[in-house]
């Protein structure tokens, strides 16, 4: 076992099956030694959303909820890192994490969301989770999302 998944164990949390897309682009791009990863949503183990994960931020979703979700989109992220290079102790650094929430135009509390993913990289990786970040509000995600998390790694 990885040092990485013994990290996952410790902290209770098991890797799902990576989602596959649905529309014509794929999971993962690798590219030298950068791994793209589309924007993950907010998916439990089960490959299913929660109904308390749809809708938006600042209406029928709560900052804490959303910050859960967000967390739940970072684990997808992983899983499919880890779908691209084997072994989650390959990865170099966390690069770049974009995060979407799905939020009423004056909800303004983005960023305490976003910490939900960001936590969870700097968790699992310690210093090679620390990333550059941007954080976005919009009108709607796909299945009524409250989150979706997109991001950048590299890796050996």
């Amino acid at each position: 076992m990885s040092s990485i998944d013994t990290k996952l164990n410790d902290l209770g949390i098991t890797l799902p099956t990576p989602a596959a897309p649905v529309a014509n682009y794929v999971g993962f791009v690798r590219t030298g030694n950068l791994v793209i990863i589309s924007g993950q949503l907010c998916l439990g183990t089960d490959g299913k959303m929660a109904d308390a994960h749809k809708g938006k931020l600042g209406a029928e979703i709560t900052p804490d909820v959303g910050q859960q979700a967000a967390r739940l989109c970072a684990i997808n992220l992983l899983a499919q890192l880890k779908a691209a290079v084997g072994d989650l102790d390959k990865v170099v650094r966390c690069v770049r994490l974009g995060g979407f929430i799905n939020a009423v135009p004056t909800f303004a509390g983005l960023a305490p969301v976003m910490n939900g993913a960001s936590d969870l990289m700097v968790e699992v990786l310690g210093d090679k989770g620390r990333h550059a970040r941007s954080t976005i509000g919009v009108a709607e995600l796909p299945l009524d999302a409250c989150v979706e998390v997109e991001g950048m790694f590299e890796v050996q």
